[in-house]
């Protein structure tokens, strides 16, 4: 799958969770590659265009160990109780080091999953799992973002 294709089922699966859950779930959305074990946004949509690779090892949090825990496979996500603020509430794995991250700057995990609504709302979630595990995102080394 494309980085564009990607983009395309980020952008609906937000939509029906946001429908599902009657409010914004996740109101920041940002693809990234851990390649080379560097940090590179490929695509975001959110509140903090300018701050978020800034403080995005502060802002892994608790999920910092998950993230870089290698028994996740594609279409794999975990979420993060306590993450609070612009600490990240949730990460999926879209390929080989690269990962969707997502994240409440206004409400907890902890507060979003207290809603019923919120069992509801991970449906399309799981869903885009499925997706990308039938068709990773593939970047290859020579786009844009990785030359120097």
């Amino acid at each position: 799958m494309t980085l564009d294709e990607v983009n395309n089922l980020i952008k609906v699966c937000s939509g029906q969770m946001d429908n599902c859950y009657g409010k914004s779930v996740f109101d920041e959305w940002a693809v990234i590659s851990l390649i080379e074990n560097k940090a590179r946004v490929l695509a975001y949509v959110g509140p903090r265009n300018e701050d978020f690779l800034k403080n995005f090892a502060n802002d892994l949090g608790t999920l910092r160990a998950e993230l870089l825990d290698a028994d996740y496979g594609v279409g794999d996500f975990a979420f993060a109780r306590q993450g609070a603020g612009t600490q990240f509430e949730a990460f999926m794995v879209l390929g080989i080091a690269i990962y969707l991250i997502c994240n409440n700057t206004n409400e907890s995990m902890d507060t979003i999953a207290k809603n019923p609504k919120w069992l509801n709302a991970q449906v399309p979630f799981a869903e885009l799992g499925d997706k990308l595990r039938m068709d990773p995102l593939m970047i290859t080394m020579d786009t844009q973002f990785f030359k120097k």
